[in-house]
């Protein structure tokens, strides 16, 4: 346990010294900013707009718009941006050889894995959080009448979504070599469950899910209830991956 923590610390402070965290937190604080303040300039702005003589008339903005955005933004921009800051969280350290001096001093190779999922998902918490609070202020101050259903559900499914992503990645760097294999192999999981989630039989079994029915939740023509499973089946993937990463690292030549 004193491995775990000691190498988890390590993890952390690398995260510091390369950039990863400021960078993570920045854009994040970045997109809960500007979800809010775009939901509610935007109309105005496209409103005094004139399209070959046709003036654009948009509706009021709600707070639904805001948190519709908020949504947007971080399934889209901010997922990606996680790929990017964590896709080679293994997969460079393997190709550069620094693990073979920690290994060979006895560190089990299950708790190098497990360092690096627990303090990547310290950070994608940190970022998202900061994200959500920001993002929350600005809607308490710019929208009047700031209820919707289902928020924290809805919060905790996109932040659930991003801790199985970050397990697929640690997954994937043990499945290809190379600094962008886990990159690589994690989009096109990602675009897998996409084209999974056209099927609608499928739908309530896949894990993207949690991260495109954040705002039909917030609407109310989702409730908890439809997304169980796909929490459920979330968790079990990402217990799944972190174990099967586990096992294929123990056998993999570094």
């Amino acid at each position: 346990m004193r491995a775990f923590f000691v190498f988890t610390k390590k993890e952390l402070v690398e995260q510091l010294r390369t950039y990863k965290s400021l960078i993570l937190l920045s854009v994040f604080f970045l997109f809960g900013m500007m979800s809010p303040l775009l939901a509610k300039l935007l109309p105005e702005i496209l409103s005094g707009m004139e399209l070959q003589g046709m003036k654009i008339e948009i509706p009021e903005p709600t707070v639904l718009d805001a948190y519709g955005q908020f949504f947007k933004n971080l399934t889209q921009m901010g997922l990606l941006a996680t790929l990017l800051v964590f896709g080679g969280i293994l997969s460079n350290e393997m190709s550069k050889g620094t693990l073979i001096n920690i290994l060979a001093k006895g560190l089990p190779r299950y708790t190098v894995l497990l360092s690096k999922f627990t303090a990547a998902v310290l950070l994608w918490s940190a970022s998202y959080g900061l994200a959500a609070g920001v993002n929350y202020g600005y809607t308490e101050y710019l929208f009047e009448n700031t209820a919707v259903h289902n928020l924290g559900f809805s919060l905790f499914c996109l932040w659930l979504f991003g801790c199985f992503i970050i397990a697929v990645i640690l997954l994937s760097s043990t499945i290809l070599s190379g600094n962008f294999g886990g990159l690589i192999l994690s989009a096109g999981a990602i675009v897998v469950m996409l084209i999974l989630n056209i099927f609608p039989g499928l739908e309530k079994y896949n894990p993207i899910t949690l991260a495109s029915k954040n705002v039909a939740l917030l609407l109310g023509t989702a409730t908890s209830a439809d997304l169980t499973w796909n929490v459920v089946i979330t968790c079990l993937l990402t217990l799944g991956s972190l174990l099967l990463s586990a096992i294929l690292f123990h056998r993999k030549r570094i």
